[in-house]
């Protein structure tokens, strides 16, 4: 499956859209931080896990999902909720803990929740995929069409939740694909320290689905492996398995000192930054041209201004929200 030049367009405006986001977040979140790194200081406070480097998983995935669609994510959800339409002024002000943010500033930048999209994440290893499973559910119950999509990291196919939802979904063919972004870490331990299989799409033959291998970051594998996975889903096939081989271009978390990284990885992972990479492939391909490339640019960055200025703007909740939507029983 080969995507249409405009289907190559939107997957690299949507990079682009995402990257220039977490650059902007980064220098935002480090105000306050320095020299002394601490979290909790600043106008974003608390973990910031960013996605620089994993947008291919994202829009080559999300090129073939409509707003009906369901969409679970990880703690690392820039890149995704970007590709699946969530509106990124909310978005943003979540992430700075405002009012007017997806969930009033509650949830922050691992626990975004766009219902208009059918977007969610979870700061939770694993838990996105209970979830899309029973969407899915939903969807094949009701008739309504739809398929879901849980995304999760290597080290999440180490835990139970994965091979239930691989089970289940398969014993019931639910129209669900589980994609795997294998970064190769999971936070400081290598995915060879911590798995048996070198590639987990091997895995996916132990529960009768297919399982594909996207290697090298590739935006138009991605896209060719997610588009048959989900044609498969929607006609009623059943559930797929995809891993994509993909690089974490910086530390787990903001903060994060990476020693554990072998010396000059971290190097040569941003010298294959997917990103120029694919623009080089476009303006090659006669798909993007310099003045076209110039202005996509500016755009992303105007839209990503003005949903920072929004957020900026936008009021904190007052102290006594800390007690709305808490469920409080009477003790007798």
């Amino acid at each position: 499956m080969q995507p249409t030049a405009e289907q190559r367009r939107w997957m690299y405006r949507h990079m682009v859209l995402s990257r220039y986001l977490e650059e902007r977040i980064e220098a935002l979140y480090m105000e306050g931080k320095t020299p002394v790194f601490n979290m909790a200081k600043g106008p974003i406070p608390g973990e910031m896990h960013l996605s620089n480097g994993q947008e291919p998983c994202a829009v080559g995935v999300c090129a073939h999902l409509t707003a009906d669609d369901i969409v679970t994510a990880t703690h690392r959800p820039h890149h995704i909720a970007v590709a699946k339409g969530v509106d990124l002024d909310a978005m943003v002000a979540e992430i700075f803990g405002k009012a007017s943010g997806l969930s009033g500033g509650r949830g922050g930048h691992m626990h975004l929740f766009d219902a208009a999209v059918n977007f969610s994440c979870s700061g939770i290893i694993g838990e996105g995929l209970g979830p899309a499973v029973g969407a899915a559910l939903s969807r094949k119950l009701q008739g309504k069409p739809g398929v879901a999509v849980a995304f999760m990291g290597e080290g999440a196919a180490n835990q139970g939740a994965f091979h239930e939802a691989l089970n289940l979904a398969a014993v019931w063919q639910l129209p669900v694909v589980f994609v795997i972004e294998d970064n190769a870490w999971g936070i400081s331990v290598a995915k060879q320290a911590s798995t048996a299989v070198p590639r987990n799409d091997a895995r996916a033959s132990a529960y009768g689905m297919p399982g594909v291998h996207v290697a090298d970051n590739d935006v138009e594998g991605v896209f060719a492996a997610a588009g048959e996975a989900i044609a498969r889903a929607r006609e009623g096939r059943g559930p797929s398995l995809i891993e994509i081989e993909t690089a974490r271009l910086a530390g787990h978390f903001m903060g994060d000192g990476e020693d554990y990284r072998p010396k000059g990885e971290k190097e040569g992972l941003q010298s294959r930054d997917p990103i120029p990479r694919y623009r080089r492939q476009l303006l090659d391909a006669g798909v993007l041209d310099e003045a076209a490339d110039a202005e996509l640019v500016e755009q992303a960055r105007g839209r990503i201004e003005a949903a920072i200025r929004f957020a900026q703007q936008s009021e904190f909740l007052p102290p006594e929200a800390a007690l709305d939507m808490v469920f409080v029983g009477e003790m007798s």
